[in-house]
């Protein structure tokens, strides 16, 4: 992966505000944070930033098991420490996962254009 550019490493700042105010037992999409920071087309960079902030700990840390893809799929668990350490997460905090897929995803989804409205 080639370095992130001063702009990426901000938008990645940015994406790790707002995963940290999905409540625990709800999530988001790659989508709909990249929506709600103004890049449409951003789900990809989001999904980016997910895999960086692995490396965070601490007060830095990042909950990434809360943001998943549009279908309700965990499509990041591949970047975990385990194959099911992203399912393990998201059931410890009462969401139930089938073959990788959230189940009542639209129920348990958070959209942070709507949640975090002035």
């Amino acid at each position: 992966m080639k370095q992130p550019t001063e702009q990426t490493r901000n938008f990645f700042q940015d994406v790790y505000e707002v995963v940290r105010l999905i409540p625990p037992g709800r999530v988001s999409t790659y989508g709909a944070i990249a929506h709600y920071l103004g890049s449409r087309q951003g789900a990809r960079t989001v999904g980016w930033a997910m895999q960086a902030a692995h490396a965070l700990s601490g007060p830095e840390y990042v909950p990434c098991h809360r943001v998943i893809n549009r279908l309700g799929l965990l499509t990041g668990k591949q970047f975990f420490g385990s194959p099911t350490a992203m399912q393990d997460a998201l059931e410890a905090e009462g969401v139930r996962v089938v073959e990788d897929q959230v189940q009542d995803f639209a129920q348990r989804f958070w959209d942070p254009a709507v949640e975090l409205q002035p």
